[in-house]
């Protein structure tokens, strides 16, 4: 199962699951249906809000978020980057999911001052309470992508700090180093896949290179 597959991320791990000959079949749940068609991929257009019975998956990978300039206000961001994840994950675990993998942010904290940070943090929290056999969080930090080509609207603090980043490269901690979307989305579905029970923490510089 996948969700937020029009995203940076989630766009590639939907590519990559799809290529996983270890998956025989992949649904993928969003507001809105893909225009990618592909002989094991089930989309579903939900309400996160109201989900139905989700099908049994084994494996699941939420990339949802938003900022709060696209959603519009706090509670809309809160309702997509903590609800939105919360219920989703509950749906897939009644449905029989024991693994998940989800996209965090390098700053959660579910106690720091910057809402962000926190309601990301808030988010973890949240799941690592729901009893998954593996939890897989991951941590990036700037996420380097073309989101145009995604008509999603740039983030100017975003885009100059990629600027810098890219400028800086191996300067930079490696954590702090701009990381490719491919690379997250590798890294996350091989850790999922390993199944290590427990929750696991991948902070960015452990995803370099996928």
């Amino acid at each position: 199962m996948v969700a937020g597959a029009t995203g940076l991320v989630g766009q590639e791990i939907l590519a990559a699951l799809l290529a996983d000959k270890t998956y025989s079949a992949v649904h993928c749940v969003g507001r809105r249906a893909l225009a990618q068609q592909h002989p094991k991929l089930t989309c579903h257009v939900v309400d996160f809000a109201a989900l139905p019975p989700l099908p049994k998956v084994d494996d699941c990978f939420i990339a949802l978020g938003t900022t709060i300039k696209v959603a519009g206000s706090q509670e809309a961001f809160r309702a997509i980057d903590l609800k939105a994840v919360e219920a989703l994950a509950l749906a897939v675990k009644r449905s029989g999911a024991t693994n998940l993998g989800v996209i965090s942010a390098m700053g959660a904290n579910s106690q720091s001052s910057v809402f962000y940070n926190r309601i990301k943090g808030e988010m973890e929290v949240s799941l690592a309470r729901m009893g998954f056999k593996s939890l897989v969080i991951a941590r990036p930090s700037m996420i380097d992508g073309d989101r145009a080509t995604l008509h999603q609207p740039g983030r100017i603090g975003e885009g100059m700090g990629l600027v810098l980043a890219r400028g800086l490269g191996p300067l930079l901690p490696a954590n702090y180093r701009a990381i490719k979307a491919s690379d997250i989305a590798h890294a996350l579905i091989r850790h999922v896949k390993a199944g290590v029970p427990g929750v696991v923490t991948l902070m960015s510089g452990e995803m370099q290179g996928g």
